[in-house]
């Protein structure tokens, strides 16, 4: 397959970024001569010097708390979490001073930090290495969480993510940094907080993000030769939700399921189908489907396969809408 990795994609917007700006710092464990755990930041402290992309010691809450105190000095910082799993010791740094800080300053204050997060399963990794944390984070008000799902998409939110004055969650299906797609350095990217129809339908709306988009796609295409007509969103931007691009698009199919790779039990699927009911209650012909993850904790690898939404299972939340 041609085209360009994620990985590789994430790498180009980050050497772009430090090259626009002197103030971009990149920082975390073993990000500088390794490349970090995946090589997304490879060749970039060869390149950058090692007071711009910084190994930084083992401690997660170290690591965002000195992006807290760069950012309040003025400068941009990237931080890399090296797995999903190793998030949690940081969580006090962003959630108690993070993402409150710009309304505990009155707006005096911006911190534009990123927190890059390989997040998800699917690469048979062991405990603490395949979580979902989205809805941590879309939960704590001040912070934007973006995920994307291709190569396109890596470059133009990432470059998006590190100029924003907002602190930026930045979630990376770690399944996907191999898979590739076309990359064009040079289009106006769309708004980071928007979703994307990325297939036009007419029967019923599929909404997924990250890892998950390949498979609502695959899922799709599926039903086609069935003689249904799915349409496919990708969220992108988990928040803020633009809602009314899921909504616009419910209103024309009448059904809506939703795909996500963590639990379902208060996930983002639970939020956007009170949104969606809401706002488009009329317009639905059948309940909102969810597909997740189960309700327990991230199962051993040789188990990931059972737990993970796959195409199947997807399929089946389709067959439950079309039921109705």
């Amino acid at each position: 397959m041609t085209g360009t990795a994620i990985a590789h994609a994430l790498n180009r917007g980050l050497r772009d970024a430090l090259a626009a700006d002197n103030k971009v710092l990149l920082l975390g464990e073993d990000i500088g001569r390794l490349g970090g755990v995946f090589r997304v930041t490879a060749e970039l402290q060869k390149d950058f010097g090692e007071s711009r992309v910084v190994d930084a010691p083992l401690g997660e809450a170290g690591i965002v708390g000195s992006a807290i105190g760069l950012a309040m000095a003025g400068y941009r910082p990237v931080c890399e979490i090296q797995f999903d799993g190793f998030t949690f010791p940081a969580m006090n740094q962003i959630v108690t001073q993070l993402a409150k800080y710009r309304h505990r300053s009155g707006g005096l204050v911006s911190l534009p930090v990123v927190i890059r997060i390989p997040v998800g399963g699917g690469i048979g990794a062991i405990e603490h290495h395949g979580e979902s944390p989205e809805a941590y984070f879309a939960h704590t008000a001040g912070l934007r969480v973006l995920s994307p799902s291709t190569a396109q998409d890596a470059y133009d939110l990432i470059g998006q993510a590190v100029r924003c004055d907002d602190p930026v969650v930045f979630l990376e299906p770690k399944r996907s940094y191999w898979r590739k797609g076309e990359l064009d350095t040079a289009t106006q990217p769309s708004a980071m907080d928007s979703a994307r129809v990325v297939r036009r339908g007419g029967d019923l709306t599929l909404v997924a993000y990250g890892a998950l988009v390949p498979i609502a796609l695959e899922a799709a295409e599926a039903l086609a030769e069935e003689g249904r007509d799915v349409e496919v969103v990708d969220l992108r931007s988990l928040s803020p939700v633009d809602d009314e691009t899921v909504v616009e698009s419910v209103r024309r199919t009448g059904r809506l399921v939703i795909a996500h790779e963590a639990s379902r039990t208060a996930g983002l699927g639970g939020e956007l189908a009170a949104r969606v009911q809401a706002a488009a209650f009329y317009s639905l012909e059948a309940p909102i489907v969810r597909v997740t993850g189960h309700d327990t904790p991230y199962p051993a690898a040789r188990l990931e396969a059972d737990w993970l939404p796959n195409l199947d299972r997807i399929l089946e939340g389709c067959d439950e809408s079309y039921a109705h």
